[in-house]
């Protein structure tokens, strides 16, 4: 019963980062001009955009980062926002008229961008475990 608990938890954990991030991702949409995702099912093309940028940054950025550690370490860090760009126009190939990025500078913030509230949500939910672990522990005391 607590396992199944436990992964309820989890899975709402999951569903309300997920729709976090969908929102984020169509707030900083509306911000730029330049970066066009379809209007008429923004939230399922902002969903399969995130399917597709979570599955490239778990295989294909940690190739190119390895392949690039020492141009990384040249630029101070400055080149992963590069590779960073680059995954998002894969994505943006893979989506073909669903999801278009056209210029480059507003496209490197957007990256940018998408990686600070990454950041963000992920420390928030960081916390929130931890105190879902605190509070349980206390319980069990």
């Amino acid at each position: 019963m607590k396992k199944q608990k436990q992964k309820v938890g989890k899975g709402i954990q999951w569903l309300i980062y997920v729709v976090l991030y969908i929102l984020i991702i169509i707030l900083l949409n509306n911000l730029f001009d330049t970066i066009y995702i379809d209007p008429k099912h923004q939230f399922v093309t902002t969903f399969i955009l995130l399917l597709l940028l979570t599955i490239l940054n778990q295989t294909v950025k940690p190739i190119l980062v390895r392949l690039t550690v020492p141009i990384i370490g040249v630029t101070l860090g400055i080149f992963y926002l590069l590779i960073n760009l680059f995954i998002l126009k894969l994505v943006d190939w893979m989506m073909g008229p669903f999801f278009n990025m056209t210029d480059f500078w507003p496209a490197l913030l957007f990256s940018v961008l998408i990686t600070i509230a990454n950041l963000i949500l992920e420390a928030v939910f960081r916390d929130v475990k931890k105190t879902t672990k605190k509070i349980k522990k206390n319980k069990k005391d």
